[in-house]
């Protein structure tokens, strides 16, 4: 189906002012902020007074927080898929939903056992509606808008960081034995209004409001055109979906060379941003001298820098190619934690955490993007669940690794060195990935 030229000039904002797919971008950044930064995330800030009132141990705590990583690394296969067969829609309204009932039921956990089934169903959710919402973007973006629209959704994360930062702090000191369950109720309670909102205003293609692709240009409708159940032409470079309507080749996704390779460099993300994640605030304390005070005012830096580390490379991405965008991204990543590793004055860790706040939520709106690049609009939710399956075995694996080597050689230095090295791995292997055979 051709897009009239009344649609198409709305689809590149030449015919309207405003296109429906800016709202899809506004609320598949709220998605982020609840789906990821509020339910992930969130359990950083809480993660102490919880501790204290279930009479938990670190071990216990960390338990815990591997049952959320393993609940989102079993369904972002799944959900990928389930968003492609499906439409991301309803997939992610449901998602949200959970997410945001297993988050109020946390803060009604009793012990031990309860906390780690409850936190792993939020990680279930939380991929179920992070995976296909920055998926939906490739439907909605042609390739050349592509990488900022899905920049901009990462942000949400770090919007959750600096309101659970202000937030949650806040309610467990007015509320100092219970505020943590609180917290819980309340960031819950906001998730689900989210996931409400996702299902009122999400849409799964252009089509459905009666446009087309946000850059569409108007002179070239055939460039992008649409069959009614949202399969990509062959303007969306997606050689894996047949024309016939509704003929998928799974395969195009899951056997498909270039997106394994991306699947290792999204691993190599996964394994080294989680080390410095993971020890940053242990580290400052225990190596560097910071208070726990001046630890947290520095990773609030982090947070409001990190909300627009998305759309900057996003954008850059667009501009220069997604492989030399990661590169640089990584590039800047390995030094980052090579500072932290080596540094000790406030100057120069300072600059490490503004380093990781210009890059931390980047990688995963570009990797969202280039799955979008390689097997188009419908099959992106299921290119993008397969690739994040790497990434969350290297998020759950690494900080074990890191803790073994940081007890064995008695500091944390080696750690954050490891992560460096990884690094440096995904920047080398992103130059080497092959560009889709639409740009070739």
């Amino acid at each position: 189906m051709r897009y009239p030229q009344a649609e198409t000039k709305a689809a590149s904002g030449c015919g309207r002012v405003f296109h429906y797919g800016y709202v899809i971008l506004v609320v598949g950044f709220l998605t982020v902020t609840g789906a990821l930064g509020f339910a992930r995330f969130g359990y950083a800030t809480i993660l102490p007074s919880m501790k204290e009132g279930l009479l938990l141990t670190n071990t216990q705590m960390g338990v815990i927080a591997t049952g959320n990583l393993i609940g989102y690394a079993s369904f972002s296969l799944l959900g990928g898929f389930l968003a492609a067969r499906f439409g991301p829609r309803l997939i992610i309204s449901c998602s949200m939903l959970l997410t945001g009932v297993t988050m109020f039921f946390t803060g009604m956990s009793g012990g031990f056992a309860q906390a780690v089934v409850l936190r792993f169903m939020t990680g279930l959710g939380s991929a179920g509606g992070n995976i296909p919402v920055m998926g939906l973007i490739s439907a909605w973006f042609t390739p050349q808008r592509r990488g900022l629209a899905a920049g901009i959704l990462v942000g949400g994360s770090g919007l959750a960081f600096m309101v659970s930062g202000f937030l949650v702090p806040r309610l467990i000191a007015a509320w100092p034995e219970d505020g943590w369950r609180l917290s819980w109720f309340v960031l819950g309670a906001i998730v689900v209004l989210l996931g409400v909102l996702s299902a009122a205003l999400l849409r799964n293609r252009p089509a459905d409001k009666g446009l087309g692709p946000i850059g569409v240009p108007p002179a070239a409708p055939q460039a992008v055109s649409n069959g009614a159940d949202g399969t990509a032409g062959a303007g969306d470079g997606n050689p894996s979906v047949s024309k016939g309507a509704g003929s998928i080749s799974w395969s195009g996704v899951y056997a498909a060379p270039a997106l394994w390779h991306l699947g290792v460099i999204y691993f190599c993300f996964g394994f080294s941003y989680i080390i410095y994640a993971t020890f940053f605030s242990a580290a400052m304390i225990a190596d560097k001298g910071f208070t726990q005070a001046g630890a947290g005012a520095v990773w609030s830096l982090i947070g409001f820098i990190g909300i627009f580390s998305g759309i900057l490379w996003g954008a850059a991405s667009d501009g220069i190619g997604r492989k030399y965008a990661l590169a640089g991204i990584f590039g800047l990543q390995a030094l980052c934690y090579f500072l932290f590793a080596t540094a000790n004055t406030p100057a120069v860790l300072h600059v490490s955490a503004v380093l990781y706040g210009l890059t931390c939520f980047a990688i995963p709106g570009v990797v969202a993007a280039a799955c979008g690049d390689y097997v188009g609009s419908r099959l992106a939710p299921a290119a993008l669940g397969m690739v994040t399956l790497f990434f969350a075995v290297g998020q759950a694996t690494a900080p074990s690794v890191a803790g073994y080597l940081a007890d064995a050689t008695l500091s944390m230095s080696s750690s954050f060195l490891l992560a460096a090295a990884v690094a440096a791995l995904g920047g080398a292997g992103s130059l080497t990935l092959r560009p889709p055979k639409d740009k070739l």
